[in-house]
């Protein structure tokens, strides 16, 4: 049987402090056809160097100015040549070894085009101290519009969906992640499966969670992104069910 590969793609600027950490995530992985991707924005404080120093191992590397975090993530799809692609952000690790051994099989033992599962938010400084976990579900039509989403750093989608469903849109600041996965389950109706169990440990203070003005900015391009994409935004049903999200900052 051929394996199928997986391309992972990891975008970085400046990130001295945590680049190592996502790069041995990925080679600890025990999946063998794994094809690593690091779009660096052109970093000035030591990270290329770190990610030079595994230039031997890493499949692809560009270094150069983008627009941004996702410009970086439509290069690394790009130049993506895996049957799926996922993301794994510079500050963040794989759950554990076995996570895209379990992305494989996903893919390999049913008729899916796309799939995800749970993290867990950990403390920057130390990773065994969970801040907050995010459980996720089989996706329904209409749970966007219930502030649900599921967690970006854990979606594996076949590469052949960007080229026919598009890419990450420029023009959303914080939320471009969530409108693509709109697009993809919601409009276009792409096969997918929910993985019940951790995937990736992911360092608090992310770009899209870090402060009310954040909030505000993300309900404002969620209303977008829905509405955009043929679907019925209700501020007051979006607002009331991001509330319920409370419980999962509950320490554990």
């Amino acid at each position: 049987m051929t394996l199928m590969k997986i391309s992972i793609i990891t975008v970085v600027f400046n990130n001295k402090d945590y680049i190592d950490n996502a790069i041995q995530s990925v080679l600890g992985q025990d999946y063998p056809y794994i094809e690593h991707i690091i779009i660096d924005g052109g970093s000035t404080d030591g990270t290329l160097d770190i990610i030079s120093s595994y230039a031997y191992i890493i499949d692809k590397i560009i270094s150069e100015p983008d627009n941004g975090i996702y410009d970086a993530m439509n290069k690394g799809i790009r130049l993506a040549t895996g049957d799926v692609v996922g993301m794994l952000n510079a500050d963040d690790v794989f759950y554990d070894p076995m996570v895209i051994s379990d992305v494989a099989r996903a893919f390999e033992k049913n008729p899916i085009d796309c799939c995800y599962g749970d993290l867990i938010y950990v403390d920057r400084n130390g990773t065994d101290r969970i801040t907050r976990r995010w459980i996720s579900k089989d996706f329904e039509d209409e749970l966007f519009e219930k502030s649900w989403t599921p967690a970006h750093p854990t979606f594996y989608c076949k590469r052949e969906m960007f080229e026919k469903n598009g890419y990450y849109r420029l023009d959303f600041k914080i939320a471009a992640d969530v409108e693509l996965m709109y697009r993809f389950l919601q409009k276009h109706k792409i096969r997918s499966k929910y993985l019940s169990r951790m995937m990736v440990k992911m360092r608090n203070a992310g770009v899209s969670n870090s402060g009310i003005n954040s909030t505000i900015t993300i309900t404002k391009e969620m209303k977008k992104a829905i509405i955009e994409n043929g679907g019925n935004f209700n501020l007051i049903k979006y607002l009331f069910f991001k509330t319920l999200k409370i419980s999962q900052f509950m320490k554990k």
